[in-house]
């Protein structure tokens, strides 16, 4: 059975991908990883907040005693409170590239084009094998229209994709007015691939102390639909690679996923609930299903059910939604 995949321009071993997370700053989390049937890691995101936190926390130890931005700087956690600084990050790159023999993305987060930008050179040098760059943005200014906003986006996929010659695969959210137009334009803009799609944390309210509280909530399957539907809109469309990320649990699940035209899966949060022999599971699935439907290569099942390919092309589009609708008896 061959799982053997491309994404990227990287050769896999087979198309289940770590995502980023917390298990890349536990080095012998990544190795259980790889022994597991990790194909590629993720490392989590390096945030352009990051270099602005290090910017204020050199400020503050030149200049002890001031407070002109105390009120601005709380807004974003303290230097001390990120995981891996900007040095340390980059360390742990390296280390990470040299302990394992699957291929490192790193990641970066941003949605203003500054000088986080530059750190894509660094992480190449580094060893990343390729970037996934996450357009996390979530716009609440009323008066800033949705196409100045998408061309920030645009602007920053251009500026980082011609700093570096790895591969950039661009991590975006669903929320956009005309996604199949944007991402193409992402595409044409240099991105290799797409990856869909970004979680947005939702925060809740207490009640009591009137506080906005963090919330963190681990995917589960119900996640998968949405990103089922784009992965057969988008496929046939794009000369780009596509990757699922989120609501991806169960080997059924990855099956869907690749039926609908991903190259790869990206897997966290069930790896969170049962650990990395999980990704065991999910590859005896997928192999279990090739085999009783016949598949020798995971190739020849990849985008079968796209709209293009699909029996049904209705059932993805608003055929779908009527009679869905006219289904229910009260």
């Amino acid at each position: 059975m061959n799982l053997q995949t491309k994404y990227l321009g990287l050769t896999l071993k087979n198309p289940f991908v770590v995502g980023a997370s917390p298990f890349c700053d536990n080095l012998t989390a990544c190795r259980e990883l790889e022994d597991a049937g990790a194909a590629a890691i993720v490392m989590h995101s390096f945030f352009e907040e990051q270099i602005e936190a290090e910017n204020r926390a050199l400020v503050h130890h030149l200049d002890t005693g001031t407070d002109s931005y105390s009120e601005a700087s709380s807004f974003f956690p303290s230097y001390e409170d990120y995981h891996l600084g900007p040095n340390q990050y980059l360390r742990q790159l390296t280390r990470l590239r040299s302990l394992v023999d699957i291929p490192v993305i790193a990641s970066l987060n941003g949605c203003h084009l500054g000088n986080w930008v530059g750190y894509a050179q660094q992480m190449e040098d580094a060893g990343a094998a390729a970037i996934e760059l996450n357009l996390y943005q979530l716009p609440t200014d009323a008066t800033v229209p949705a196409d100045e906003v998408e061309a920030a986006m645009i602007e920053i996929v251009r500026t980082v994709t011609t700093a570096v010659r790895i591969p950039v695969a661009v991590k975006i959210s669903p929320f956009h007015t005309s996604l199949p137009q944007f991402a193409a334009t992402l595409v044409a803009s240099g991105a290799a691939g797409l990856v869909l799609f970004n979680r947005f944390y939702q925060p809740d309210i207490d009640i009591r102390e009137l506080e906005v509280i963090p919330q963190l909530k681990l995917s589960d399957s119900s996640e998968l639909l949405l990103r089922l539907r784009w992965l057969s809109i988008l496929s046939p469309e794009l000369g780009a690679d596509l990757a699922c990320s989120g609501g991806v649990h169960s080997a059924e699940d990855a099956i869907k996923a690749l039926l609908a035209g991903a190259q790869v899966v990206q897997v966290v949060s069930a790896l969170l609930r049962h650990g990395p022999n999980h990704l065991r599971v999910l590859r005896t699935g997928l192999v279990q299903w090739m085999d009783e439907m016949e598949y020798d290569r995971v190739d020849r099942l990849r985008g079968a059910m796209n709209l293009s390919r699909c029996p049904d092309p209705a059932a993805h589009e608003r055929a779908n939604y009527l009679k869905i609708l006219q289904s229910w008896r009260v």
